[in-house]
């Protein structure tokens, strides 16, 4: 099925008034495939990238199957980290926001588990977590899934790559046998197969390629000695002036090695790993997603589900051994028409990946040798600054707050004014960097909520 309107789907008026109000209008072709089938109930097996629509592909599904009276668990979707279900919990609000009283709650991994408790003996209609924090509230016997309808496992193949086929059964195990699931998967190795066979019923198969996948990445490859591969970073982002990126490592010394030496060079670069309290990694993310901070250097499992569109460019600083890896990971630059670039560093005992890669790719990809920085080549700075201030939702913080301070107190033009972020205890705005210490200022000597607020300048 080729790609149409969403006004074609048997939906009632006022959810397509909501679509259309949101920017909805014509289906990608992973929703234009999904969609017509998971709404007449059908069991889907759908090999979707990064940036393809999988999340309205089920979430519309799920919204329109809602009985907003039920104050249970009636979807449940798993995937693979806190910041894809934060993700997605609040896209789901969105299709669903014309509903009266929806709730949508989030169970993830590295929070406290009591907050969630509490919001479980609450109720909730939709339910998006981690595999293992849900397979604890099981445990725990907080988590009730008898009136669970449809399951859907998103970015299935990084779930099972991560280590969390046990907590994925022992949660299927306790769904009710009558309902629909919903797997979606950048790819389909051996296990994912396995498991589809284990837990969905008589699926159709779909494969939908991305209208925003490698076509429109620009790959290049640069052959360096292994004793050169710090110094050859400078010259590669000077000649590409890249303002942006994520640059992938494959272990947590050498994410704290590489971005040591880029602060060194004057660079605006932070590491981000599993040793990370889950405070400092929403931290970092936050001021990556707010263009206050230009390299996020990660390694495979600390940057799934880090979703950040208009990224203009990714760097393997070490290629992964895996092929497949290496194609997710350069899929999250070159979205949305956007034109990506992708820069990869071969060492000589990486030849074999840098082959491997050729092969799975079906693509010529030449060595080049790692260009000489110029005497004037000037480093890129990041064109926001971000200040933390210290309130959050639990001191019933709001974006609006922040901004009206912003603009009538700071005396800050709207349009200088970047993403703000809120948090339970913290709160983090992103202001054009010319203007960051006027901003400081103002938000200081200003009242936010009828009293003043400690904050720092982050960059």
């Amino acid at each position: 099925m080729s790609s149409q309107n969403f006004s074609s789907l048997d939906l009632a008026s006022d959810f397509l008034d909501n679509l259309k109000s949101l920017g909805y209008h014509t289906m990608t072709p992973i929703q234009s495939q999904a969609l017509p089938l998971a709404l007449a109930g059908q069991d889907l097996l759908a090999k979707g990238k990064t940036g393809s629509g999988k999340t309205a592909a089920f979430g519309i599904c799920l919204a329109r199957k809602l009985r907003p009276s039920v104050s249970r668990p009636q979807s449940i979707v798993l995937c693979p980290t806190r910041e894809l279900a934060d993700q997605i919990a609040t896209e789901l609000r969105r299709l669903a926001r014309r509903m009266p009283n929806i709730k949508v709650l989030t169970l993830t991994g590295g929070i406290p588990i009591g907050p969630q408790l509490r919001s479980l003996a609450h109720g909730a209609h939709i339910v998006v977590g981690t595999p293992g924090r849900i397979a604890d509230h099981l445990r725990k016997r907080s988590l009730d899934l008898r009136n669970v309808n449809t399951l859907v496992l998103d970015e299935a193949d990084r779930m099972l790559d991560m280590g969390f086929i046990e907590s994925v059964e022992c949660i299927v195990q306790q769904l009710p046998t009558k309902r629909q699931t919903l797997l979606f998967s950048a790819t389909f190795p051996d296990n994912i197969l396995e498991l589809s066979q284990k837990i969905l019923s008589n699926p159709v198969r779909i494969e939908a390629e991305s209208n925003n996948a490698a076509p429109k990445i620009k790959q290049v490859f640069y052959q360096c000695k292994a004793t050169e591969d710090f110094y050859s970073m400078l010259p590669i982002i000077s000649k590409h002036a890249i303002s942006r990126a994520i640059i992938f490592c494959q272990t947590k010394v050498q994410c704290e090695d590489l971005a040591k030496s880029l602060k060194k060079k004057g660079l605006s670069a932070e590491a981000i790993h599993g040793d990370f309290e889950q405070r400092q990694r929403d931290e970092i993310l936050t001021m990556f997603s707010q263009e206050s901070l230009s390299f996020l250097i990660a390694t495979d499992v600390a940057a799934r589900g880090i979703d950040v569109s208009q990224l203009p460019a990714v760097i393997n600083f070490e290629l992964s051994r895996d092929p497949k890896v290496h194609i997710h990971r350069i899929g999250r630059t070159g979205r949305a028409d956007a034109e990506g670039l992708a820069i990869s560093i071969v060492r000589p005992r990486e030849t074999g990946r840098w082959q491997a890669v050729q092969e799975e790719m079906k693509q010529q990809l030449p060595l080049q040798t790692v260009p000489a920085i110029a005497s004037s080549s000037t480093l890129p700075k990041p064109p926001m600054a971000c200040i933390r201030i210290a309130s959050g939702k639990k001191q019933k913080m709001r974006p609006g707050d922040i901004l009206g301070a912003l603009i009538q107190g700071a005396g800050v033009p709207k349009d200088a004014i970047g993403k703000i972020k809120i948090f339970p205890f913290q709160s983090y705005v992103a202001i054009q960097r010319p203007l960051v210490q006027k901003a400081f200022k103002g938000l200081r000597s200003a009242q936010i909520k009828g009293r003043r607020h400690g904050m720092i300048i982050l960059s």
